[in-house]
């Protein structure tokens, strides 16, 4: 149901109906899913969380990708994950809330418009002490979830910002904004933010992308370079990153994947990052106690095969949430 329209842009609750699956039992709480967990609230009436709490929003919103002449249909991915999410084992005891804050949907095409309407809801999660796990959309996603943690935070504070991804995405703007165009905007009007992206593809980006990111700053590591070898020295980088600033920001485009394992994406690659190697990155950034939200983009259901991309998307959006909520990552725990 519809609850607001203004600026181009739709909130509106999340339904019940996608909060199903599987009961093994009804009372003991180590047998619970999440769509035993999940708390599905009025976005109008959030107020201060006296447990650790992790906030679904979902952004319905694929203009970006348009704009950026992409493949369509991520803005159909938050139902969708919420969906896989829902069968999936809760791992935390009591102590702690998962709530569903429902969707910011993108309407007649005004980007910038829903990207504003996002960033309020960010905010306003925030500023009620809970962590915000934004379902994109477009990676176009990624600026409404900026503007939410910024004002947040104050325009003084560092802002270190963390994306999982083979493409940079500092296109000029200057047409107008895009799924590629979200850190160069960020970048040249915010002094107290930095970039650092995992997983960049050498020949997912031209050589005029690469010059753009050397010159604003950014810190990168070559998804070739990304191995399990490896991984001891990505992981002290991350943390050297973590340790310069006052807040982390942490984004992944689910387009860092191969192919293979994610073939539902806007721009899917041969090459690319493994599940594992995500999952390991999202682990180590989200549990760390300057990191503020996460969100995950791209996924597309409508070039999904088998729904394996959306399954996959869930089964890393739940890492994150575990790790934000202090959760054991042993999947052998019972």
């Amino acid at each position: 149901m519809k609850i607001q329209k203004g600026c181009e842009s739709v909130r509106h609750n999340s339904s019940p109906d996608l909060w199903s699956g599987r009961t093994d039992h009804t009372e003991r709480r180590s047998s619970f899913r999440y769509h035993q967990i999940v708390e599905l609230i009025d976005w109008k009436k959030l107020s201060p969380f006296n447990k650790k709490t992790c906030a679904i929003i979902g952004f319905e919103c694929e203009e970006g990708v348009r704009r950026n002449q992409g493949r369509l249909g991520a803005a159909k991915a938050p139902n969708a994950i919420r969906q896989a999410l829902a069968s999936l084992p809760w791992k935390l005891q009591e102590g702690t809330r998962l709530i569903d804050a429902g969707n910011v949907s993108c309407e007649n095409n005004q980007l910038e418009e829903a990207q504003k309407a996002l960033g309020n809801t960010v905010f306003n999660i925030l500023s009620n002490a809970a962590t915000p796990i934004i379902l994109g959309g477009g990676h176009e996603t990624l600026y409404g979830h900026y503007l939410g943690v910024r004002k947040h935070i104050g325009k003084d504070a560092s802002l270190g910002i963390i994306n999982i991804d083979a493409h940079f995405d500092l296109r000029s703007y200057e047409e107008h904004p895009s799924s590629g165009t979200m850190f160069k905007q960020i970048l040249e009007q915010d002094s107290n933010s930095d970039y650092f992206v995992l997983g960049i593809q050498r020949f997912g980006n031209t050589q005029e992308l690469f010059d753009t990111a050397d010159n604003l700053g950014a810190c990168y590591i070559y998804e070739e370079d990304m191995h399990d070898g490896q991984m001891d020295m990505i992981i002290s980088k991350i943390n050297e990153f973590i340790q310069k600033h006052d807040y982390i920001l942490l984004t992944l485009c689910t387009d860092v994947l191969n192919a293979a394992f994610a073939p539902g994406v806007s721009a899917p690659s041969p090459f690319g990052l493994t599940p594992m190697a995500v999952r390991t990155l999202i682990r180590t950034v989200a549990s760390h106690q300057k990191t503020l939200s996460f969100d995950i983009c791209e996924v597309n259901p409508s070039l999904d095969e088998n729904g394996r991309t959306v399954k996959l998307g869930a089964y890393l959006t739940n890492e994150a949430i575990m790790a934000f909520l202090g959760g054991h990552h042993d999947d052998t725990r019972t």
